[in-house]
């Protein structure tokens, strides 16, 4: 099998109107249509782009299951590309999940369940929502293939380095974060750019990674998108507005930045394995 070298992907940063399915919808419509222009195989809009985020008990209106015929729709105008959306599932009557619809090929590929829901600040998902339990990683086009994390799993290291394990080409990294939600001394706009370009680095991973940016209620979510590529090095940045950034990834560069720093290669898995059950 041929493996194509270079990946174009995106991220979108856009706003979602608080409990408005329908009004996002459209929003997502609009960017995919751009990034079909721009040529665009892999595209990530934000968590929970289709609900907003600060839902409460209106997580019960927003919820849709996986077969709900508007993400059946987006699907088909993502088409070949992949589009990785944010948005509120009905597993069953009052079971809801904080997800994302991974839509390729005009169709609904899979969806992934966010695994640690932050209760802390003014967090307060884990009184919503219940948390997934699987890792999802599936293949974009011959020689790549993403895994996607949603917002706090990603300040959980233990599942970044799970998730990173299968070795996926790219990491999907949809975010929500406001301004000063976790305390008033952590800042956001600082510690996220530090986060991902560490992971990116370390495991010689693209990150993508895609905020909101404008008000919703009290809150505002500062934006801050970007895409990094396999040394922890920016290869494109958001502005302070809504906007599609997109960045041409390398397979090559990939395989240069885990050669030259082995990162799973040298994992030990059992080791970690046997040092973890001492901490059960």
């Amino acid at each position: 099998m041929h493996y194509q070298d270079h990946l174009r992907v995106g991220a979108a940063q856009i706003n979602a109107t608080l409990g408005d399915v329908d009004a996002n919808l459209e929003r997502h419509r609009e960017r995919i249509a751009e990034a079909h222009q721009r040529g665009l195989e892999l595209l990530v809009f934000p968590e929970l782009s289709l609900s907003g985020y600060g839902l409460g008990n209106r997580v019960i209106d927003v919820a849709c299951p996986a077969h709900d015929p508007r993400l059946a729709d987006l699907a088909q105008e993502a088409g070949e590309m992949q589009v990785v959306v944010g948005f509120v599932e009905e597993a069953s009557p009052g079971e809801y999940y904080n997800a994302l619809a991974i839509l390729q090929h005009g169709e609904l590929q899979a969806v992934h369940r966010k695994l640690n829901l932050p209760t802390y600040g003014g967090l307060e998902e884990g009184k919503l929502f219940t948390h997934g339990n699987k890792l999802t990683h599936l293949a974009v086009c011959p020689g790549w293939s993403a895994t996607s994390l949603i917002c706090a799993d990603l300040w959980n290291p233990g599942l970044v380095h799970a998730a990173l394990l299968d070795r996926p080409t790219v990491l999907c990294a949809p975010i929500n974060s406001a301004s000063g939600i976790v305390s008033d001394d952590f800042s956001n706009e600082r510690n996220w750019p530090l986060n991902l370009q560490f992971y990116a680095m370390t495991y010689g991973t693209p990150v993508i990674m895609a905020n909101r940016f404008g008000p919703e209620g009290d809150s505002h979510f500062w934006g801050g998108s970007r895409i990094l590529g396999p040394q922890g090095d920016t290869l494109a940045v958001a502005d302070d507005r809504e906007m599609l950034i997109d960045a041409t990834l390398s397979r090559t560069a990939i395989a240069r930045a885990r050669f030259e720093l082995p990162t799973h290669r040298n994992a030990d898995t059992p080791l970690v394995r046997e040092l973890m059950n001492g901490h059960r």
